[in-house]
């Protein structure tokens, strides 16, 4: 028998596979990575950043959509025994099973389920250490933008809540395989095991970031008319021009 038709990438998947050593290794010190590490791989694809964790590490667990990704990985990672494939959506998985406090999250997102999947992971912050993800870079300039920029927006406001953000490095779209449009980065969100401020009610939080910056030409009173009024805006201390 000859060999399995190569996997082309599924646009509906968002799949970009990373095939440049160079980037890999850089990605894989990064995370610098310890044999007892609890490491979750989102979106393995074809193993790229997978064999050199596996090198690393005593058990890795990876999340695969794919299901010809996740019949293939076996075979080209020589059936390692301390892998563990779940064959999901990340973005319904939950992490909380994996029994740990200390998860190590890493992944190539699809561009196109970074958003909700990075706000479905909020959910489980206080099982993770740390996350370190590969993205278009115009989201990772959203995530770590400052109070006033152009970028600042939701996605700004509530992972900086919940995390310490920081970008790494940019990886040009040659480093992949089909090559995307657009620049990638590596962004590492560490979760704070005390938030910045405390809240009597984190998803009221959401909904107001949520209606503050859903239409960001609006006045303040305008935005969140139907959440607050100008008395409770001025309570605040916030001009509601």
């Amino acid at each position: 028998m000859g060999n399995p038709a190569p996997h082309r990438a599924r646009k509906r998947f968002g799949q970009n596979f990373l095939h440049d050593p160079a980037i890999i290794q850089r990605i894989i010190d990064a995370l610098d990575p310890d044999k007892d590490d609890r490491i979750i791989e989102i979106g393995p694809g074809k193993g790229a950043l997978t064999k050199p964790l596996l090198e690393r590490v005593d058990q890795l667990d990876v999340i695969e959509i794919d299901r010809d990704l996740v019949s293939m990985l076996p075979t080209t990672l020589n059936s390692p025994k301390h892998l563990t494939i779940h064959q999901t959506d990340a973005l319904k998985f939950n992490f909380s099973v994996l029994e740990s406090d200390e998860l190590r999250i890493i992944g190539n997102l699809p561009y196109n389920i970074s958003t909700p999947l990075l706000f479905h992971l909020l959910n489980y912050s206080a099982h993770v250490k740390d996350m370190l993800f590969m993205l278009q870079k115009e989201l990772v300039d959203r995530i770590c933008a400052k109070s006033g920029s152009k970028q600042y927006g939701r996605l700004s406001v509530m992972l900086q809540y919940y995390c310490d953000v920081e970008a790494l490095f940019i990886i040009k779209p040659g480093a992949f395989q089909p090559a995307p449009k657009v620049d990638s980065a590596i962004v590492k969100l560490t979760p704070l095991k005390n938030p910045r401020y405390k809240l009597a009610d984190p998803k009221c939080l959401e909904i107001i970031v949520r209606e503050s910056f859903s239409q960001r030409r609006k006045t303040i009173r305008n935005a969140l008319k139907n959440i607050l009024n100008e008395v409770n805006i001025k309570q605040a201390g916030i001009a509601p021009e």
